[in-house]
């Protein structure tokens, strides 16, 4: 029988819908809210703020809709996880109704944006469901049911759900829903032109500096001259002492799509153990894709990125009948040390630049939430919302606990890199694939191109001095301190890093 292969090169199925494309920045301009950042987040504040005659510009280091937006899995839902229970326990319950009244909110704007302007995006009203096969989550389970039961949630406990899956118990979130992303954001991005909003694509800001209003410098050199600044840039390029990188910690997942023998029973679906599994469907373009997701870790950590993938296949393979695997990707998102996003001024001492991050990959909402509060602060108008999510909140449990721990992981991962010798030799080197070498006492990164081009690069990350390690399934350098990562010549995909990794001259190789 012949065994299913996976794509060979990573590609989300959301790319392949036709997005607009913009000029990079070429002079200086000024305005009076520049957004940094193209994904949900930028272009629902872009969105929100044009409708009130506010002039905005959008800038993108890269296309926009590219980054973790357009690598989602696109669930529109309050359900993130088993959350409800813990966030009752260490904020109270009247923030935590907040949290949830606040994602809810976000789906309600989706919905009735869609509805208003009659977008063809694939919305589907869903239930959400949270699984367990595990006997040590079904207290966890029913702990979080008596959580939505205090809230007030549409809700239910359940021994079965439509989806044949291997389960012990089961909570189900009534009336959530799932969507096509870019098929919406590329309706929203067409009422920002009308609205009179500029975008520009390929421009990275690299700092903020202050006149009488703050500036955004551009990697060209360029200055946009503003009175409000949003950084909704997946990591915030700028920190200003708000120490953003040792608060979050990055994790990449995966998702496979696939053709099923099998008919989908609606539904999406998220298991409570370790390794995570979710399942939706969305439409494709033929016949219904299954998505498959999960398989977690910290990023540039962890096993080879292939294996993730691989038990994603085997996963989905036993259960759903697969007839073919059409599309693999993976996303990278960050988590606070509370597991509530950082939305909000960057800094007590900066009141007019606003920062958007930490959404632990439930960017649907979390990124419309975000869009909302900083619009409404924008414009002087009072947010429900907003005092939840100001990132200078600092709750000693369990966030200290947490703060301490990720910077151990830090230091042990610095510790690791700089002590690793590694001397593998370039002509064992195979195409498409990279090694860790020595070349002239530097450990070196090493890959050969499918053209058999070798690109060299000195694995010291550029942000803090970890080292960084091969990424296989994205072909990228991933930093396992802070989750920098570096295409395979060395520019920077995403941040806290700002300089590309520093190519090495093959020419100097000793021996």
């Amino acid at each position: 029988m012949r065994e299913i292969q996976l794509p060979s090169n990573p590609e989300p199925y959301w790319r392949e819908e036709e997005i607009p494309t913009f000029e990079p920045l070429k002079t200086s301009i000024k305005t009076e809210v520049a957004i940094v950042g193209g994904g949900i987040t930028g272009v629902t504040a872009a969105y929100l703020l044009s409708k009130q005659n506010v002039q905005v510009v959008l800038i993108d280091s890269d296309e926009i809709l590219n980054g973790t937006t357009g690598h989602t899995t696109a669930k529109i839902t309050a359900q993130h996880g088993l959350i409800y229970d813990e966030f009752i326990t260490h904020m109270g319950e009247e923030k935590t109704a907040t949290y949830y009244q606040a994602a809810m909110r976000a789906k309600e704007f989706i919905e009735k944006t869609i509805s208003e302007h009659q977008m063809d995006c694939d919305y589907e009203s869903q239930d959400a469901y949270v699984y367990t096969n595990d006997d040590h989550y079904i207290m966890q389970l029913e702990n979080e049911m008596k959580a939505y039961e205090k809230l007030s949630i549409d809700s239910e406990y359940l021994t079965e759900i439509p989806l044949k899956l291997p389960l012990k118990a089961a909570i189900k979130m009534k009336n959530q829903a799932q969507f096509h992303p870019l098929k919406y954001l590329k309706e929203l991005v067409k009422l920002c032109k009308e609205n009179g909003v500029t975008f520009y694509e390929n421009t990275p800001a690299i700092d903020i500096e202050y006149n009488k209003h703050p500036n955004i410098l551009t990697k060209d050199g360029h200055r946009i001259t503003c009175n409000h600044v949003i950084i909704a840039s997946h990591f915030p390029f700028y920190d200003k002492q708000g120490f953003y990188f040792a608060r979050m910690y990055p994790k990449r997942s995966y998702v496979v799509a696939a053709t099923s023998k099998l008919e989908y029973p609606g539904g999406m679906y998220i298991n409570a153990e370790s390794p995570t599994r979710s399942i939706r469907t969305t439409p494709g373009k033929d016949e219904p894709l299954w998505l498959i997701g999960g398989e977690g870790h910290k990023t540039g950590q962890g096993e080879s990125v292939m294996h993730h993938y691989e038990k994603l296949k085997k996963f989905s393979s036993e259960h759903f009948d697969v007839k073919e695997f059409v599309y693999r990707w993976s996303a990278q998102d960050l988590t606070t040390m509370d597991k509530v996003p950082y939305i909000g001024p960057i800094t007590k001492g900066e009141s007019n630049v606003y920062v958007a991050t930490g959404y632990r990959k439930w960017g649907m909402t979390n990124g419309t939430v975000a869009a909302m509060i900083l619009a409404d602060e924008i414009t002087n108008i009072p947010n429900d919302y907003a005092e939840i999510y100001v990132p200078s909140r600092f709750q000693p449990d369990p966030s200290v606990r947490k703060f301490i721990s990720m910077n151990a992981d830090v230091a042990k991962h610095m510790i690791k890199g700089k002590l690793d010798f590694s001397d593998n030799k370039l002509d064992e080197i195979k195409v498409d694939e990279a090694i860790v070498t020595r070349i002239n006492g530097k450990r070196t990164g090493v890959y050969k191109d499918k053209q058999e081009t070798l690109h060299a690069v000195d694995t010291t990350c550029t942000h803090l001095g970890c080292e960084v390690e091969w990424n296989s399934g994205d072909r990228s350098w991933d930093c396992p301190c802070h989750g920098s990562r570096f295409s395979y010549k060395g520019d920077v995909l995403e941040g806290p890093a700002k300089k590309p990794l520093a190519k090495v001259d093959m020419k100097t190789k000793n021996g």
